[in-house]
């Protein structure tokens, strides 16, 4: 079976969280208290089949470091014999079996840096995925990536329709004709940047390692310009955790049991 990795960028601070990103970066924020929201980011793919990682780390990232070298400690039981033969025996075993890269990108790198420095992690896969870190929705990932191959195109950005603070897609059927980050005016019709790519690796020929390069702004543009960039188009939820508001509606709706993002079981 083929192995496509997911890459997550995860090296932004968020700023408009407050206290909540004071000692940790914003994926590793807690939803409702219990588990960081990279790890529903995480449990999604896995559950499409996706369980190959490549995480873009920046600030904080010694927490996520710590995070998951101490994962099945922290998530099962354990017998541990201490002194000089120390044993750890698990008492139970993790439902994650997941192969997670954690890689140093730098602390103030935009996201095409971020992106263009794990090339060696990924170099041998013709396609990624790639995500931020602060995102979660009932995408059917397997369909996103079953529409990338249908296009033929080298990226693919899913679309939705979440209120207008995004960045917006000009669409012209199954492309991307114009990508403008953060417009001023939406109008009611329009797709947004959802966060969820599927990318050709020669996607990294457009990337630079300098911090300045951010993906979002002159590599999408160009893709978008030489019909290179196609939009899938998600109907279902989605919803980002830019600000404490929306981490507490992704805590109320995990805690009621109605998170449509649970995909898995």
């Amino acid at each position: 079976m083929e192995r496509i990795p997911v890459v997550i960028l995860c090296g932004g601070r968020g700023t408009r969280m407050g206290q909540e990103t004071e000692s940790v970066p914003k994926p590793m924020v807690r939803i409702a208290g219990e588990r960081p929201i990279l790890w529903h980011i995480m449990k999604g793919y896995a559950a499409a089949g996706f369980i190959d990682f490549v995480l873009c780390l920046g600030y904080r990232g010694d927490v996520i470091r710590s995070y998951f070298l101490n994962y099945e400690t922290s998530s099962c039981d354990f017998t541990l014999r201490l002194g000089r033969n120390r044993e750890v025996a698990l008492r139970s075993v993790p439902q994650e079996e997941w192969r997670v890269t954690l890689a140093e990108t730098g602390l103030r790198t935009m996201t095409g840096a971020r992106l263009k420095r794990i090339e060696p992690y990924v170099d041998d896969s013709e396609i990624i995925m790639l995500t931020y870190g602060d995102g979660v929705a009932d995408v059917d990932f397997g369909d996103l990536l079953a529409f990338h191959r249908s296009q033929g195109k080298l990226a693919t950005v899913t679309g939705v329709r979440p209120p207008a603070r995004f960045g917006q897609l000009r669409t012209d059927g199954d492309l991307v004709s114009a990508f403008m980050e953060k417009p001023a005016i939406h109008s009611s019709a329009s797709y947004i940047n959802g966060g969820f790519f599927v990318l050709q690796r020669e996607v990294f020929d457009l990337l630079c390692a300098s911090p300045e390069c951010v993906f979002e702004q002159e590599p999408l543009q160009q893709l978008a310009d030489s019909g290179e960039l196609a939009v899938f188009r998600h109907e279902g939820f989605w919803q980002c955790m830019d600000t404490v508001r929306d981490l507490e509606t992704l805590s109320h709706a995990w805690t009621s049991g109605n998170a449509p993002w649970k995909v898995w079981r």
